[in-house]
């Protein structure tokens, strides 16, 4: 479980940009969910996964999983129970280095580095299993470096090397957002394949309502730093893009734009 208690972020603070996005803010996750987050620019969406995963500091707050207070730990330091798969397929890769290399550095996630070999040749074929899942054909280009792979093959690449090792929360900071139509809808089938076959408990940001409607079981809608819809399970499944843009409409008008 995942638990952000009374989390106070001020941006800017003491100067004439200050500005107070969350104030005593509280979110919970249950094991097992997969969230989905909408919101218009500044509602707060990314600010929220950057609390969760150390980038930016609060001023107030706990950020527990599991019943551990990880709010003062390094975002290093939380990446032993955390993942994150980026919206630039860049990030989550190294391009310089094969594919066989990549899987090694993200198997070898948490453990004291030493002169031995960084690959063990004997996982070979437990990573090709896991590359075969996503049915891409990357499992044959063991020896390629990633950098010639498209950008929706290294985001798969990317999403199986952020789940190699055990993880207590996946957060995919709009994971699709770089891609074309086509490769985005691939890679959200397989997303929601890996979140389920590995039973993660999950957290996307996206600004496709349609997959904030038709995937994950949980979905919530923010504005200026708070929870402007929260809808589960059945509720969540009988929300429709419709809805979604009717109340996207409402806020907007609200705001003057």
């Amino acid at each position: 479980m995942l638990e952000l208690n009374s989390i106070t972020k001020i941006y800017n603070p003491g100067t004439v940009t200050e500005m107070c996005l969350f104030q005593d803010f509280n979110l919970q996750i249950n094991d097992g969910q997969f969230l989905s987050i909408v919101g218009s620019n500044g509602s707060g969406k990314t600010s929220l996964l950057n609390i969760i995963c150390g980038s930016i500091p609060i001023e107030n707050g706990d950020v527990i999983i599991n019943g551990k207070n990880i709010a003062r730990l390094k975002d290093y330091q939380r990446y032993s129970r955390i993942g994150r798969v980026y919206q630039n397929p860049a990030m989550g890769t190294c391009p310089h280095l094969t594919i066989l290399e990549n899987m090694s550095l993200a198997d070898n996630k948490g453990r004291r580095f030493n002169l031995s070999s960084g690959i063990n040749k004997n996982r070979k074929s437990y990573y090709q299993e896991q590359l075969a899942t996503l049915g891409l054909g990357i499992e044959n280009k063991m020896d390629i470096k990633v950098g010639l792979l498209s950008g929706g093959q290294r985001q798969a690449l990317a999403l199986i090397m952020t789940t190699l090792t055990p993880i207590e929360f996946l957060i995919l900071d709009e994971h699709t957002a770089a891609l074309d139509p086509n490769t985005a809808e691939i890679i959200m089938k397989l997303t929601d394949q890996v979140v389920k076959s590995k039973k993660l408990t999950a957290m996307m940001v996206t600004h496709n309502l349609r997959y904030a409607a038709n995937y994950g079981n949980r979905l919530i809608m923010m504005n200026r730093g708070q929870i402007v819809l929260d809808r589960a399970e059945n509720e969540k499944a009988q929300t429709s893009v419709d809805d979604l843009l009717t109340m996207f409409n409402a806020i907007s008008i609200e705001c003057g734009n």
